[in-house]
């Protein structure tokens, strides 16, 4: 049994995608990052390919909850970037332009344990698409977008994702930004290079979650709470810490909620992390659509305790679905009715 496994990079399900309607009138959604194949390697079993990537991942999750997001990542002309894009499209989820490239599609091979934990090696190129600027069609009518994982941090693309949020963060009318470092020690492993771009990134971010192996990572010796104090002085409005089997802990600018974890029969523990954040990303957007104001959000003084409570179960709740079932299968708006 299981609540939050910690696993981000997500071999995906085998099952054919649920069909969902886009929400009317939704906040529109950009994610930023990287997009490639995840090679599974199942004990005894031969390895199995399936699309994957975090923020890839994230995209998939919310245009399973029907919301309209776009995909800015990097994909190639082969077999592989053929079955991403298609994946994408399954779930109604937009690539944009200049995100398919003549080169070969990154890919990540997940081992797995017999546990159903997994461990990691890559084979990753990353760049945003040429000439892509903050004036992007897709960028200047986003109201949230997306950044993170491997993304943020693998040059030359990181500076180039730093960059453009930058310039988004100095426009006239700046996005939500969220962000979830989704670090991966055994790729970007110069602790100081990545602790500044994690808090460059978490100065431009409105709403930042991490897991609490990452916060153990960049601020070693916190624990959950005094790693959420150090990021929200960064900046963030709210900070989501994932705790494994015990939940996760919500902080804010005033208030801060930890949310237990819900039980159930875990079928692997890849792709809860993927599926929180798709889910914390699509409260934000209902907040947005309901017209709560963009400062206090980004300030955190729209999140009192209850809002808190609402937003990590709904997160916990969505987490536990994916695990529930095997693969990065996250739910749709009618498996959460369920």
């Amino acid at each position: 049994m299981c609540d939050i496994p910690r696993s981000d990079e997500t071999p995906q399900s085998t099952e054919t995608p649920q069909s969902t309607e886009q929400i009317a009138g939704s906040t529109e959604i950009v994610a930023i990052g990287e997009a490639l194949v995840d090679v599974v390697a199942r004990p005894g079993a031969d390895p199995v390919e399936h699309p994957g990537g975090s923020p890839m991942n994230i995209a998939f999750g919310l245009a399973r909850l029907g919301r309209p997001v776009t995909l800015v990542t990097e994909i190639g002309t082969d077999a592989r970037g053929a079955a991403i894009a298609e994946h994408l499209r399954s779930a109604g989820v937009s690539l944009a332009p200049g995100s398919i490239r003549e080169e070969p599609t990154s890919s990540a091979t997940a081992h797995l344990g017999v546990d159903g934990s997994a461990s990691y090696t890559f084979d990753l190129r990353w760049s945003l698409p040429a000439g892509l600027t903050a004036a992007d069609p897709a960028l200047a009518s986003a109201g949230i977008v997306h950044a993170g994982s491997i993304a943020a941090f693998l040059e030359p693309g990181g500076s180039e994702v730093a960059a453009l949020l930058a310039a988004l963060a100095a426009g006239e009318t700046p996005p939500l930004v969220t962000f979830d470092p989704n670090i991966r020690p055994s790729i970007v492993s110069d602790h100081a290079a990545v602790l500044a771009r994690f808090e460059e990134l978490a100065a431009l971010a409105a709403v930042l979650k991490l897991s609490d192996e990452d916060a153990s990572w960049l601020y070693p010796g916190a624990d959950a709470d005094e790693a959420a104090d150090r990021i929200l002085a960064l900046g963030p409005g709210l900070v989501a810490v994932t705790r494994g089997g015990d939940g996760a802990l919500l902080a804010a600018a005033e208030h801060r909620r930890a949310v237990a974890g819900i039980a159930v029969e875990v079928a692997d523990t890849i792709g809860a992390g993927d599926s929180f954040m798709s889910a914390l990303i699509d409260r934000l957007a209902s907040l947005v659509d309901e017209g709560v104001p963009l400062d206090s959000l980004r300030d955190g003084h729209a999140f009192d305790s209850g809002r808190l409570g609402l937003l990590g179960d709904f997160a916990v709740r969505c987490a536990a679905i994916t695990v529930s079932r095997p693969g990065a299968n996250p739910p749709t708006r009618a498996d959460i009715a369920d």
